[in-house]
């Protein structure tokens, strides 16, 4: 991947289908990073930018003001062929409704009509749910909010639905999790677009992390395992919390069947059965990989160090880990955190 792609000879045009009951966050949200990018063309220090690099508009079937689920009014065009010519890059927002947003045929249709046209399309947390409903995502990798992939799954099983991911691309068609995944999404376009050093930059000013890779997952592997356990007593939730404090034990079935008070045989009956395929040892690597991503974000500690405190033991169990949890090793990882510590100092001064 170059690290300063070719300047374009006019502003790429970024189009967000909007409609009432989209959140606003999926798109004020990516729309902010574009409009970042604007600004960074007075910066002698970067690479050169177009003036704009993007154009961003707003387009709603019939155009006019939208109401967001919030409450949040954004005024909207309607699509015109000619502004459809020149579309680079299509991003369709997700809704608090969308199981009867998606029953909008005419919406669905406009959408599988104008997105041949884009160089790339995109979905923000639930609108995976219109570009799969408009059949642009059968037989490829997708990802919406974690809360809606059983509905998801079940409405569209010829798409290949992910649970993990913060963002995936699957040729010309990206998707992302839930709300403000839609920013990493941004940042991982503008890099498409113009390198690292601008993706840095922007993410700089939007005081986030920069890159999270697209295979963090959503949401923490406590909350994954407690998700649909309703009951304060129920044995998985004291059990999640012993994990969680004590990643330098032994963590094996046995031993934590014994934590439990219950024979190995009962504990993984409590495992069994779950749509998302949690089990016991999954539990334990995932909630080790989340202590140790934090500890690398948010210290200098060594990775021997951080791969002992754990529970990984050595850093090759670690490193293995996170290739498979995250698709990037452990130094890898750490190297995406351009963070300034305590001390006010740069990790790499």
């Amino acid at each position: 991947m170059p690290s300063n792609p070719a300047k374009p000879a006019r502003p790429r045009r970024i189009a967000f289908v909007a409609f009432d009951g989209a959140l606003a966050t999926d798109i004020a949200g990516p729309s902010d990073a574009f409009g970042i990018v604007n600004r960074l063309h007075e910066d002698e220090t970067l690479p050169a930018l177009p003036k704009p690099a993007y154009e961003i508009r707003y387009l709603s079937l019939r155009g006019g003001p939208i109401r967001a689920s919030s409450g949040l009014i954004l005024e909207t065009e309607e699509p015109s062929a000619k502004l459809l010519a020149d579309l680079d890059t299509l991003i369709v927002s997700g809704g608090s409704w969308m199981l009867e947003t998606i029953e909008d045929k005419a919406l669905v249709r406009w959408i599988a009509k104008a997105a041949p046209r884009a160089r790339r399309i995109c979905s923000v947390c639930s609108g995976a749910f219109l570009l799969a409903e408009a059949g642009l995502l059968d037989g490829r990798n997708a990802v919406t909010h974690w809360a809606m992939s059983d509905a998801f799954r079940a409405r569209y099983p010829k798409v290949k639905l992910a649970l993990d991911p913060i963002f995936v691309e699957d040729g010309k068609m990206w998707s992302s999790a839930g709300v403000t995944a839609g920013i990493d999404l941004a940042l991982a376009l503008i890099r498409r677009d113009h390198g690292p050093e601008i993706a840095t930059r922007v993410a700089k000013q939007m005081v986030v992390f920069l890159q999270r890779p697209g295979g963090q997952a959503q949401f923490s592997a406590a909350l994954l395992a407690q998700e649909t356990q309703a009951a304060k007593d129920d044995p998985l939730l004291e059990i999640t919390a012993y994990i969680a404090a004590h990643l330098d034990r032994d963590l094996s079935v046995n031993a934590l069947a014994k934590q439990a008070g219950m024979s190995s045989r009962s504990f993984a009956r409590l495992f069994a059965g779950r749509a998302d395929g949690l089990t016991p040892a999954k539990l334990v690597e995932a909630t080790r990989v989340e202590a140790a991503t934090r500890a690398l974000s948010d210290s200098n500690a060594p990775i021997k160090q951080i791969a002992a405190q754990c529970g990984f033991g050595d850093e090759e169990r670690m490193r293995r880990a996170f290739l498979r949890k995250l698709g990037v090793a452990p130094s890898g990882y750490r190297g995406r955190f351009d963070l300034v510590g305590a001390t006010g100092q740069r990790r790499d001064e």
